[in-house]
């Protein structure tokens, strides 16, 4: 059978996780030293030329890191609880290579929970009823919280004694917020912001041929923003391998200039030299076309590259007839390159990108390839249901395609640089990107963050604009004018091919604000139509736009429950209507767009209401996927497909005669209602608007038709149901990827026995997965809901609720089953099929040596011996015992390394024997002597410290009542503190 690759997935049409095609990427600091520039005419090469041969061992690799990893909870205050860090002589910097215990292959991580990348501990705490906590979603985080607030990651691999020589890179995609990372035993470095990604060069630190330990701890105490942002390592992790000679991460840059029916492209390649010697270095570069067939190559003479220095390689290729990159067309080419130095090619680098046009027009609006486009745009947090802020690369997948679903082409990335998943994911899919940067600064941090931002993400044609921030009421001032100068000048710096903009607060065009090319504005269309009357010749673009409020399937507001209604405020500004804002925006030609806040609803920020409300109702999406009523009108007017969505549901008891308001958001031509048979009138429909009429409730139907040029050509009813009688489910897909990483989405919707769905009802629904799966989260979608996501069991609110699952790595089938007391169950069998796994570093477990006797694992029971000092065992110290007959071998691991530093490699036993139950071993300047009483080994612990020294000759002459000791002792040995000659040790048996 074929063995497909993720890709095939993607391009059979389904909701595979995203693919990252392009390597490494990444930057240095803007102060940095000035980059060598090569600059000059084109060697344009036959395209069929044969490729340079690789040098042995050469080459780059890129290895996702994401499985094999075991998590604990520390502690913020408590260095007892947080594995010693900053607590006596363990966990500071007093000496290189033994930073924490921790940190030792052999220490003990048995209690520690074992866990995949992205990981977002936050949201599997219990919700805590306290008004600080209430822009987090109520999740225990902060000062007041040490013992949630701490998280340690711990992973072993081995790095093969074939990548002696290479540099070895740990690039982290985010994780928040305070980051610091151990590498074995040795302190590598910190990281401070929750969302850029950043990375570092573990190259001295590695050991080449042997097991490594990777030890992180993040700390969420503090926040970037006011909304929920989760905890601990939420995106992914990667271990990078290149060549000391090679493409600097995020080094290539290529921009296209289209002029009639061929396209210029730049080339800037910046490459680095890590070795000891100054290298001359070519770089080629080949561009495949979206099929990939090579269209173009160009290399460029040698250059020389000094030791620890960079050099920038500017090149210029034609690509004739390209295939432009559009929302229709989402045609990628590919950049590949390669360094060859030392007589070969020593790194192989490729950038996916587009080609295309982007322009503002200051009467006309956006433009995409010359094409008039209005930008129909949502803001977009990045939590979603069941998994928090660590959304598997599917789940991306599946929030655009579902935002596409109502018309959406563009999102903002509020508040905060994006996963680069994301950006795969709308590159490949259509979706324009505004992208945003979290700290609006010009120090070093902010500068920094913002230029990784901009040298990232800036060879994806999705990303049409830069935003240098939101809010920030210092943006309005002389002194945001100074910031936001500084800020421009980076995106000029590393790109220059887009515009850049900010969000705004309260103002238009003041102070700093008149650095951006295209003038944002929040909530103000009045006063965006008088800046444009005052300012013609300036692009204005709707940054922030429609904080409406409203509660999926519920249709009366109500504070004390947390609910609010789902009717669009019409009559109000754009600023609390999706009406109000979009019949302004579609009828001013100038006005390029705007985003609403927000497409999904998110954790956090539970405005209009506080607790019980854990999670916003800005949204038009629920926080599981589930649309809202308002997705229908923006449906109706964002696309063109034929949409008739009645509302609200018919099942109101109690409520005979009263009046109800009937609405329909459709764009056909005229809708006629019906009650129980009778017309209610029919209507014309009003461009941008709704229809609405008002009716007395009585149990039975309400139909709309849809009419388009006098033909009824739709009709959507809504009945009175009867009794929950039966779960229906639905998954998202019928075949995922069998890579541990690929996420179908299961939806419960709770029927009466007629098949339709009860709106009032909510059962609680209990999901168990069987099969090539494993249950990841569940949702649905109430913001009062506190069932925990990582649970198997969730109500169904208004008749809905979901779960997500993960695949394996085996392929097979995976079955899933909703179960309710008192309604027919529900099960979807889809299938987990066979793909190439991408790139990653094998998931390592130590071997347990299987055998007779004593054979296995051993552990000192933790404080079992009372010792201080260097007699004292702990968690860093395993016995490996292996028995034959009455001899004993093994090794003893964790007891070389100590407080000066150094290897903790395992010693070997020798002298190794069994006579009964008795046991004698020695490890190095180690002996052990003792029995075996039941399950547990009893010895004591004998060792030859080496550091006596030689006593002085006794004075035989007059003593002194006050001077030197006369036995000629050390006076720096305290004989009160001596260790003793020999402590006991009790091991236990262990499974790692």
């Amino acid at each position: 059978m074929k063995t497909v690759s993720r890709r095939d997935m993607l391009k059979a049409g389904l909701l595979a996780p995203a693919v990252t095609a392009a390597a490494a990427y990444g930057m240095g600091p803007i102060g940095a030293a000035a980059i060598q520039s090569t600059q000059q005419e084109a060697l344009s090469l036959p395209i069929g030329e044969a490729a340079e041969a690789a040098k042995p061992g050469a080459g780059r690799e890129r290895l996702l890191l994401d499985f094999g990893w075991r998590f604990h909870f520390g502690n913020a205050n408590d260095a007892a609880k947080d594995f010693g860090f900053g607590g006596g002589r363990s966990g500071n910097f007093q000496k290189t290579g033994n930073f924490i215990g921790a940190s030792s292959l052999a220490f003990d991580d048995g209690d520690w929970r074992a866990v995949d990348l992205p990981h977002d501990w936050a949201i599997e705490l219990p919700f805590e009823n306290d008004p600080a906590l209430a822009s987090k979603g109520f999740y225990p985080l902060g000062r007041n919280y040490p013992e949630t607030s701490v998280g340690w990651y711990r992973r072993v691999f081995e790095i093969p004694a074939a990548d002696a020589g290479k540099r070895i890179t740990i690039e982290f995609d985010g994780a928040y917020r305070e980051t610091m990372v151990v590498f074995n035993g040795f302190y590598i470095g910190r990281h401070s912001g929750g969302y850029d990604p950043f990375h570092f060069d573990v190259t001295d630190f590695a050991y080449p041929g042997e097991k490594n330990v990777l030890l992180v701890r993040v700390d969420a105490t503090l926040s970037d923003g006011w909304f929920y942002e989760g905890a601990g390592i939420y995106r992914h992790v990667w271990l990078v391998k290149t060549h000391p000679v090679h493409v600097k991460q995020w080094g290539t840059f290529v921009s296209a200039k289209v002029e009639g029916n061929d396209a210029t492209v730049s080339i800037r390649t910046e490459v680095t030299n890590d070795g000891k010697d100054a290298q001359n270095a070519r770089v080629t570069s080949t561009i495949l076309d979206p099929s990939g067939k090579p269209v173009a190559k160009v290399a460029a003479a040698p250059a020389s590259i000094e030791v620890d220095g960079e050099r920038a390689y500017e090149q210029t290729v034609v690509v004739k007839r390209p295939l432009l990159w559009s929302l229709e067309e989402r045609n990628l080419y590919r950049l590949v390159t390669e360094v060859s130095a030392q007589g070969g090619i020593v790194d192989r680098y490729e950038t996916p990108f587009g080609i295309r046009t982007v322009e503002f027009d200051a009467q006309k609006g956006f433009f995409l390839n010359g094409k008039s486009v209005k930008l129909k745009g949502t803001c977009n947090h990045q939590d979603h249901a069941g998994v928090g802020a660590a959304l598997p690369d599917a789940v991306q997948y599946y929030r655009i395609r579902k935002l596409q679903e109502m018309g959406c082409n563009a999102i903002r990335t509020s508040h905060n640089p994006p996963t680069q998943e994301l950006l795969n994911v709308c590159d490949e899919l259509g979706m324009l990107v505004f992208d945003e940067t979290r700290m609006m600064s010009s120090n070093p941090e902010g500068l920094n963050q913002f230029g990784d931002l901009v040298r990232r993400d800036r060879n994806h044609p999705s990303v049409f604009m830069w935003s240098m921030g939101n809010e920030e009421g210092q943006a309005n001032t002389e002194t945001g004018l100074r910031i936001l100068t500084a800020m421009k000048a980076v995106a000029t710096k590393y790109d220059g091919s887009r515009p850049v903009s900010i969000a705004p607060i309260r103002a238009i065009g003041v102070g700093g604000l008149v650095e951006c090319d295209v003038m944002g504005y929040n909530y103000m269309d009045p006063g965006a139509e008088a800046y444009h009357k005052a300012h013609p010749d300036k692009p204005v673009i709707g940054t922030e736009t429609v904080s409406a409020v409203g509660t999926r399937g519920i249709y009366v507001t109500d504070f004390g429950k947390g609910y609010v209604g789902s009717y669009d405020p019409y009559t109000t500004t754009g600023r609390a209507s999706a009406e109000g804002w979009w019949s302004f925006c579609n009828a001013r030609e100038w006005l390029a767009g705007g985003f609403v806040w927000t497409g999904f609803d998110y954790r956090g920020e539970p405005s209009p209401n506080g607790w019980p409300n854990i999670s916003s109702q800005y949204g038009i999406i629920d926080t599981c996927g589930f649309p809202k009523d308002s997705f229908f009108y923006y449906q109706s007017w964002w696309t063109s497909q034929p949409v008739l969505h009645l509302f609200p549901h018919w099942n109101w008891d109690g409520m005979n005669g009263k009046e109800i308001a009937v609405w329909v958001y459709s764009n056909l031509d005229r809708v006629e209602l019906f009650l129980n048979g009778q017309s209610l009138g029919a209507k014309d429909v009003k461009k941008d608007s709704h229809v609405a009429w008002i009716a007395q409730y009585a149990p039975g139907t309400i139909e709309a038709r849809g009419f388009k040029g006098g033909q009824v050509v739709m009709i959507a009813k809504r009945e009175t149901t009867g009794a929950a009688a039966k779960l229906v489910m639905r998954a998202d897909r019928q075949e995922i990827s069998a890579d541990g990483e690929d996420v179908a989405i299961f939806a419960v919707e709770v029927h009466d026995a007629q098949g339709r769905v009860v709106p009032v009802t909510d059962n609680t629904v209990k999901f168990r997965v069987s099969g090539a799966g494993k249950h990841l989260g569940v949702g649905n979608g109430d913001p009062t809901d506190h069932e925990s996501d990582k649970g198997t069991v969730r109500k169904a609110f208004c008749g809905y609720c979901m779960a997500l699952v993960q695949s394996t790595k085996t392929a097979g089938s995976i079955t899933v089953e909703a179960v309710s007391p008192g309604l027919n169950s529900a099960s979807v069998t889809i299938a987990a099929r066979e793909v190439t796994l991408r790139p990653q570093v094998a998931v390592w477990e130590r071997e347990v040596p299987v055998g007779s006797g004593v054979t296995g694992l051993w552990r000192p029971i933790a404080g079992s011996g009372g010792a201080t000092g260097p007699l004292a065992s702990d968690g860093t110290t395993l016995f490996t015992l292996r028995q034959d007959g009455s001899k004993l071998t093994g090794s003893v691991e964790g007891s070389g390394g100590g407080f000066f530093g150094g290897s903790d490699a395992g010693i070997p036993i020798t002298d190794g024997k069994l006579d009964g139950h008795n046991v004698y071993f020695k490890a190095g300047n180690n002996t052990y002597s003792g029995s075996l009483v039941g399950d547990q080994i009893e010895l004591q612990r004998t060792v030859e410290l080496g550091s006596a020294l030689p006593r002085a000759e006794e004075s035989t002459g007059p003593r002194p009542a006050i001077g030197p000791p006369p036995d000629g002792s050390d006076p720096s040995r305290n004989p009160n503190m001596r260790s003793p000659s020999s402590i006991p040790v009790v091991l236990h048996r262990v499974e790692r």
